[in-house]
């Protein structure tokens, strides 16, 4: 991966990671999937009249928009809204790659290397040790929820990379159509008064939320995020996601005093030791090679 391309997955993991603010507050200003809605209404509208569509199969652009509108975030709101901590969401959805990288390896053959291997179980032993911090503070239905939400990135991580190297910002702003009407219909749903009192009289701190969720996360950050699973193997990009639980635990401590224990410090730098293995492990390697022959 080229330093430009390494440097986006970091602006895309820190903008998904800071989402996770706005998501804790749109949550009490909205029902969570009126929120979601609106999020992804408002990352299509009024891009799509300005961008035109990706060159990809139409029910790929559908699938992978209820993929990751529906599916990832509207179970994920729903799981902070039912008070899950943003710290434990931010971790426990990150299993996303590692089901990515499974899910890349049977469907599209790409076989993880050795350096790979290490590093995703570098991360994942940085994530378990944080998890047995905090899985104390969470009730079954919303962790439930959450790993679903993670088993649905993965899938759309996959349905991303099968979209081929197409213009990605636009498939982005497209596929977003396929979330708003389905997520409406749920919460008026499941919520009735509670989301129509919300869309008729919108506070300004919703809409800031909004905002920030459908321009800063879904354009920004899941159009690099996308515009890199195509140009490179799910395993290589996947775990720069790893970040974004560092970025939402440290987020949840600063602004809704959600504890971080000196445990969880360790996770983290265990995290960030498999991800920079991930990226210079095999030049390492390589080098090291080169010193002994």
């Amino acid at each position: 991966m080229s330093p430009r391309d390494a440097l986006s997955a970091l602006v895309a993991a820190l903008a998904l990671g800071l989402a996770f603010i706005a998501i804790k507050i749109g949550v009490r200003e909205a029902p969570p999937m009126l929120l979601t809605a609106l999020r992804f209404a408002f990352a299509a509208v009024p891009a799509v009249f300005f961008v035109p569509p990706p060159k990809a199969k139409a029910w790929l652009v559908a699938l992978y928009g209820l993929l990751i509108g529906v599916g990832q975030f509207g179970l994920l709101f729903l799981a902070i809204g039912h008070g899950m901590p943003i710290g434990l969401a931010s971790l426990v959805i990150q299993l996303q790659a590692f089901i990515t990288i499974l899910l890349a390896w049977i469907a599209l053959g790409e076989r993880p290397s050795a350096v790979q291997v290490t590093a995703a179980s570098l991360a994942l032993l940085g994530i378990v040790v944080i998890g047995s911090t905090r899985l104390g503070g969470a009730s079954l239905w919303p962790f439930l929820m959450v790993t679903a939400a993670a088993l649905c990135w993965g899938g759309g991580n996959i349905v991303g990379k099968l979209a081929g190297r197409i213009d990605m910002f636009a498939f982005t702003i497209w596929s977003s159509l396929a979330a708003p009407l389905p997520l409406l219909a749920l919460s008026i749903y499941f919520d009735g008064l509670r989301a129509v009192q919300a869309l008729s009289h919108p506070s300004w701190v919703l809409a800031l939320c909004v905002a920030g969720l459908a321009y800063g996360a879904t354009i920004l950050g899941f159009g690099l995020w996308s515009r890199l699973l195509a140009h490179y193997p799910a395993s290589q990009v996947a775990p720069f996601a790893l970040l974004i639980p560092v970025v939402g635990m440290i987020s949840g401590w600063l602004f809704f005093s959600e504890p971080l224990r000196p445990l969880e410090f360790v996770g983290a730098l265990l995290i960030m030791a498999g991800l920079s293995f991930n990226v210079f492990g095999q030049r390492l390697l390589a080098y090291r090679f080169r010193l002994i022959g």
